[in-house]
């Protein structure tokens, strides 16, 4: 690796071992302007190297966002023994670490077990906090599939009456290809042409959905587009020729 060095990465990578702000566990916070001023270097200059270390050397890691920085040989070389005092070192700037993905490309390379262990705990439950965001994500947006299928059907309950289980169904089904609001739209629109059946309501979003409109924007669009054609205000004159 040092032989594909230029030497003006040599003195870099000296710089980012060995600069004050580094750490026994390898990750360290530091930002492009504290690197450009220590090096005499512009920040454009620090940015290109760090690209250049980061995609063609493949030696470390750096997250703009939180402005650490990850030395991926770091464990090799400078964690192979442990004790009480190292671990509980370790311990420490392990929990400081905000970008916890970070670690992992670190510990692959640590060859004492009860430090890559300490690493793991990081490491997992990193893994375990994604998933969780993620899982979170997912319910939320299914509750409000669920909280919007609910107005769909207050909706209906308020202006058409009693409705049935399989009325539920037949709404849900239709908000799985239009949103909500275009559905509450086409019974808005029965409304105002004092049509009561969901027959009428599933015609209107029958033809919208045969001409790929989604939304309430995408059917006022079209609406408007139309030379000769209905208002927004009204519904498709077709449909009260099918009833």
């Amino acid at each position: 690796m040092l032989e594909e060095m230029t030497p003006e990465d040599k003195y870099f990578y000296l710089y980012l071992l060995t600069n004050p702000n580094t750490t026994q566990i390898g990750v360290y916070q530091i930002t492009k302007k504290q690197m450009a001023f220590d090096l005499g270097y512009s920040t454009e200059s620090i940015s290109s190297l760090l690209e250049r270390f980061n995609n063609m050397h493949n030696l470390v890691k750096y997250n703009e966002t939180t402005r650490e920085m990850a030395i991926i040989n770091w464990g090799k070389y400078n964690l192979n023994k442990a004790g009480k005092p190292v671990i509980d070192c370790v311990k420490k700037e392990l929990s400081e670490v905000k970008d916890k993905t970070l670690l992992r490309e670190i510990m692959t390379h640590i060859p004492n077990e009860s430090i890559s262990i300490e690493f793991s705990r990081y490491v997992d439950d990193s893994c375990n906090d994604t998933l969780t965001i993620r899982g979170q994500k997912e319910k939320e947006k299914e509750k409000e599939k669920q909280n919007n299928n609910e107005d769909a059907v207050a909706f209906y309950q308020e202006n058409f009456g009693v409705i049935s289980p399989f009325l539920v169904q037949s709404i849900a089904t239709w908000e799985e290809d239009m949103s909500p609001e275009a559905v509450i739209e086409a019974m808005k629109r029965a409304l105002a042409q004092n049509k009561r059946t969901w027959s009428y309501i599933e015609a209107i979003l029958k033809n919208w959905n045969s001409q790929n409109l989604k939304t309430i924007n995408d059917v006022l669009s079209h609406e408007l587009s139309r030379k000769g054609g209905v208002t927004p205000e009204k519904p498709e004159s077709y449909i009260d020729n099918l009833f």
